[in-house]
């Protein structure tokens, strides 16, 4: 018997209705993190990465506070109702790991699952990566990275 494993979209896991989400509410950052924490620690999983990549894929984040951060998810415990006193991830973690989770998503509907995630540490021969792996640009390039590589594979897709 085979398990299969999904991760939950950051997107999904608190969205109010129709509107757009805002980050900047640290109650909603707050509510968000406990699955972005889950999403990103199963998507290191799925693509192998060091926790050295985890931690510059999500903004040069020091090891020690990825660590913390895994093992204060949440998920044993609610967040406190205060939102200054809980562990949330920064507006610009929670994008990070919105843009990864939609690139492995993305990737999982484009190729093989084995394929997808082998993909991110690739060497790619296309305009955007000039013989470099996504992995390299997405560190390299930051949030515009990120932005390039999941355009590209939606576009991939014939999401463009």
């Amino acid at each position: 018997m085979r398990a299969t494993f999904t991760l939950r979209s950051v997107e999904t896991a608190a969205r109010p209705g129709p509107t757009s989400i805002n980050l900047s509410d640290p109650a909603i950052r707050a509510r968000l993190t406990p699955a972005a924490i889950d999403g990103m620690v199963r998507l290191a999983g799925f693509w192998r990465l060091s926790t050295e990549e985890t931690c510059l894929l999500l903004g040069d984040l020091s090891e020690r506070s990825w660590f913390r951060l895994k093992k204060h998810d949440g998920a044993a415990t609610p967040p406190d109702p205060r939102p200054e006193r809980t562990r949330c991830l920064s507006q610009d973690m929670l994008t990070r790991i919105s843009v990864l989770v939609g690139l492995f998503k993305g990737l999982r509907l484009l190729f093989s699952e084995t394929l997808a995630d082998e993909w991110i540490r690739l060497p790619n021969q296309g305009a955007l990566f000039g013989g470099r792996t996504p992995l390299d640009l997405a560190i390299e390039r930051g949030i515009p990275g990120l932005l390039e590589i999941r355009a590209h594979v939606d576009a991939l897709r014939g999401g463009l």
